[in-house]
């Protein structure tokens, strides 16, 4: 059972002052951040969009301290990852056309070649684990390459295949008749493989034409997050369940912090929703996995230990919403 409480947008202490105790924490992990040398690495490099040590603290504060929207039965870890391509051939078809919809500065052909190596490293480390994930299938890879749904279809785990538009394209800038054409030909593609797609997350986070993702049979979809915007709550927004993101997760969001913000999740049992496209943890098999081995695999690590106990649960985003009802 999950227990709502009134919403209040005004985050406020709920202390004038904390604990010695609490003090200590909040300087010790700043000293671990500094410690682990955020800004070393290869930041900068233009296919990457890092989140700066200041954003990372703000958010530790932000969560901390901020009233909850709702209440769960203990705390949630939510992943989603973002399949912007998934096939290099998706760039050969649309002769270039499509690449602004894609990535500012790499084009369409290059991120699914990117996106072709990353895919079955995150299903081998998901399957290790046996964790669930949201992956949200670009629609138009249903008509050139089926290696990547088998691949998910076939993990000993279930995943919750939902949808990212059909072109990639920003909803906002579709009309009506355009985004049901998209979300219709999603429809037809998937089926193709047995899937009912029931989790939708925009292109580029932009969303729009939710009346049409309920005609269409979806539960859930992931809203706008950002800096000032990222929290933990799931909210229902007519018949659609808002998954909201809490952190865009990158090469450069510490391990260290990622644990900090799941217990704050779990002590305040809130579901904590990170979420990243397959092409942000390198472009090559090896710093691939050695991203994965630094940020991913210690908070999935310490998570699972967390499970163990009995203090949390792996959610996919369409799961999330079945905790509701």
């Amino acid at each position: 059972m999950i227990y709502k409480v009134k919403e209040n947008s005004s985050p406020k202490r709920k202390q004038s002052g904390r604990s010695v105790v609490d003090m200590k924490v909040v300087l010790m992990t700043v000293k671990e951040f500094l410690d682990e040398s955020f800004f070393s690495g290869e930041i900068g490099r233009k296919i990457r969009k890092p989140i700066s040590f200041f954003s990372q603290l703000y958010r530790f504060f932000a969560f901390r301290l901020e009233d909850p929207r709702m209440w769960l039965e203990n705390g949630m870890l939510i992943i989603s990852i973002d399949v912007d391509v998934g096939n290099k051939e998706l760039g050969v078809i649309n002769k270039g056309k499509n690449d602004a919809n894609v990535n500012r500065y790499n084009s369409e052909h290059s991120i699914g070649e990117i996106e072709e190596r990353a895919l079955p490293i995150f299903v081998n480390l998901f399957s290790k684990f046996e964790i669930p994930v949201t992956f949200a299938i670009r629609g138009q890879l249903t008509n050139v390459d089926d290696c990547t749904l088998e691949l998910l279809l076939q993990s000993p785990v279930k995943h919750d295949i939902g949808s990212h538009g059909y072109y990639h394209r920003p909803f906002k800038n579709l009309s009506h008749k355009e985004a049901e054409n998209e979300l219709n030909m999603i429809s037809v593609g998937m089926k193709k493989f047995g899937i009912s797609p029931r989790s939708f997350v925009f292109p580029k986070n932009s969303v729009a034409h939710l009346d049409l993702l309920e005609k269409y049979g979806y539960k859930c979809y992931r809203s706008y997050g950002g800096f000032m915007n990222d929290c933990m709550y799931i909210e229902k927004r007519g018949q659609l369940y808002d998954i909201h993101p809490s952190l865009y997760l990158n090469q450069c969001v510490s391990s260290i912090f990622l644990k900090k913000i799941l217990d704050i999740s779990i002590t305040k049992k809130l579901p904590f929703h990170i979420w990243f496209h397959l092409w942000n943890f390198g472009e090559t098999n090896e710093s691939i996995q050695r991203t994965i081995n630094n940020v991913l695999f210690p908070l999935i690590k310490y998570a699972k230990e967390k499970e163990k106990s009995g203090m949390l649960t792996f959610e996919t985003m369409l799961s999330a919403t079945k905790k509701l009802k």
